[in-house]
């Protein structure tokens, strides 16, 4: 709810603070008093398109501030998370004009967007009849306000998750088939890569086994000399065996005497012997298995030089061309075995497809049954509204595919005609001002149900009638009002007594020259004010016993 509202030069303005209540308020005063002007001021703090020749006369800045009582489970806080600014009881919408050519806005105190200024504003008030593309006058707010008219939650739940899912499926689909697409511009390649590396066979640790075999044929002259050296140094009679045998022979021939004595070092001599006659039967076996061959010295760097080349073509390792011979068929085996997954993925694509097709036909056929409950309903506000030849209904037509979403294939427009015969159009283009706002406010009348408390203002609502007309506006007013805080720019006295809080607002002499000044009547200075706006020039006794009989009808 709207509970304080502060401006400061804007244009009459000079300095203006004005307390709300709740229900139906009315704001009334002559023409060129400034109403209009207010309502500018407030939807600067609204976040409205900053209109910098709104700064009074002979002044360098202005301000508005107003500031609301708000639930801290009110959804304008989920907006204000991402911001920082963390709920509490009140909320201030700040905004300035300089004469610079900035318009900084805050809300409690901190910096934000003009934006988030606006979106934050769109949820508290809803201004109707003035303010172009705000409030019913904005287009995009008509499917959500028919949807929540048709109480479809939870269909509309359902909807949104098969889109989701259609999406999901469809955004796989095409992954995969823009995955084929690139594996099928690179088929030949891979193919080609593949036979090679068929024929290749390379095997891990092969080139350092190859390297080995090659040192070994290249050297086995030299090989071949130590080995035969290394027998004969062994088996010459001064040699490692035969001293050592003789050397055990000895010992073993004074075993008897010496008893455990000797028997570490007999030990320790059989140990050796027997080592190195292991190691002349080695070296025999690497001297009669020595190859010398020339062909596989060649054949060996053959295949090296070949398994390099191939590790070169890939720019890896040869011994990572076993993995990427692996890696490489499994793409290519892919390919062949693309064609059967694609066609289970355009099966699911295909069927989340058909379920949001069916939740989008189901939702639409809500909304069309919906919005024929509401032309009715506006269409029987419309007569006591002075507006009985007009005709209102709810556009439903379908978009283009490529703008479906989440909410369906709907596109929701209120229309309107004022005169038999005439074409539906845009309710704010077929609609002059006072008809306009009447319009509005039998749909307003008809769609409060259910909705988000916000603060509705109404401007020239009652203009071009008067009497039961006017009374029938004022009747709908106050039934607003009862639901949640209304407020009114009115010339009518039968609107003007509806009223719960009466402000007026006139125009004043000052040091600084001429003002706009607003005051909130008691009962006394209302039966004046009504009795003036009924008689005009000069009030007379009829019109304040007139005005007391509206006030009293209006409680």
């Amino acid at each position: 709810m709207l509970l304080h509202l502060c401006i400061r030069n804007i244009v009459l303005i000079e300095a203006l603070d004005i307390e709300f209540t709740g229900g139906l308020s009315v704001l009334t005063g002559e023409t060129g008093a400034g109403k209009s002007i207010l309502l500018d001021a407030l939807g600067l703090a609204l976040g409205s398109r900053a209109d910098f020749g709104l700064i009074r006369a002979n002044t360098d800045k202005a301000s508005v501030t107003a500031s609301f009582d708000i639930t801290p489970g009110h959804p304008v806080w989920s907006l204000l998370d991402d911001a920082g600014i963390e709920p509490s009881s009140s909320l201030i919408l700040r905004r300035q004009l300089r004469a610079d050519g900035k318009s900084p806005a805050h809300i409690n105190d901190q910096p934000v967007s003009v934006q988030l200024l606006r979106q934050c504003g769109d949820i508290l008030v809803e201004i109707q009849g003035q303010f172009e593309g705000r409030g019913l006058l904005d287009v995009s707010t008509h499917l959500h306000l028919l949807d929540r008219a048709s109480g479809a939650a939870e269909q509309l739940a359902a909807l949104a998750q098969s889109w989701a899912d259609y999406r999901t499926a469809r955004n796989e689909l095409e992954a995969c088939r823009q995955a084929q697409e690139q594996a099928r511009a690179e088929e030949d390649w891979l193919r080609d890569a593949v036979n090679q590396l068929d024929l290749l066979a390379a095997q891990p640790g092969e080139e350092a086994q190859l390297s080995e075999e090659r040192s070994r044929h290249a050297n086995s002259t030299r090989i071949a000399e130590a080995l035969q050296q290394a027998r004969q140094l062994m088996e010459n009679e001064g040699g490692a065996l035969s001293a050592t045998g003789r050397a055990l022979n000895l010992l073993e021939r004074q075993h008897s005497v010496a008893g455990s004595l000797l028997e570490p070092a007999i030990d320790a001599l059989g140990r050796a012997l027997a080592e190195l006659n292991e190691a002349e039967s080695k070296i025999s076996h690497a001297g009669d298995t020595l190859d010398s061959d020339p062909e596989r010295l060649a054949g060996i760097e053959d295949r090296l030089h070949s398994l390099r080349a191939a590790a070169r073509k890939h720019n890896i390792q040869v011994d990572e061309l076993a993995e990427l011979h692996t890696k490489l068929t499994a793409q290519l085996a892919a390919i062949d075995d693309q064609s059967g997954h694609l066609a289970q993925l355009a099966a699911a694509a295909d069927k989340a497809r058909q379920r949001y097709l069916e939740n989008a036909q189901a939702v639409s056929e809500i909304r069309e049954t919906a919005a024929r409950h509401i032309d009715a309903a506006v269409r029987a506000e419309l007569p006591p509204l002075k507006l009985e030849t007009a005709d209102f209904r709810t556009s439903i037509s379908r978009l283009d595919e490529d703008r479906w979403g989440p909410l369906g294939w709907d596109r929701v427009r209120f229309t309107a005609s004022t005169n038999p015969g005439m074409d539906m159009g845009p309710v704010d283009q077929i609609a002059s001002g006072g008809e306009l706002a009447r319009f509005l406010l039998a749909l307003k009348v008809v769609l409060s149900e259910n909705e988000t408390p916000k603060t509705l203002i109404f401007d020239e609502v009652d203009s071009g009638v008067g009497g039961a007309v006017a009374a029938a506006v004022g009747a709908r007013l106050a039934r607003l009002g009862m639901a949640t805080q209304t407020l009114v720019i009115t010339h009518s006295p039968q609107v003007a007594g509806q009223g719960q809080q009466h402000l007026r607002i006139v125009k004043l002499n000052s040091e600084t020259g001429i003002v706009s000044a607003t005051s909130v009547l008691d009962n006394a200075a209302r039966i004046e004010e009504i009795a003036r706006m009924l008689s005009a020039d000069r009030i007379t006794a009829e019109a304040r016993a007139a005005a007391v009989n509206l006030l009293g009808s209006g409680r």
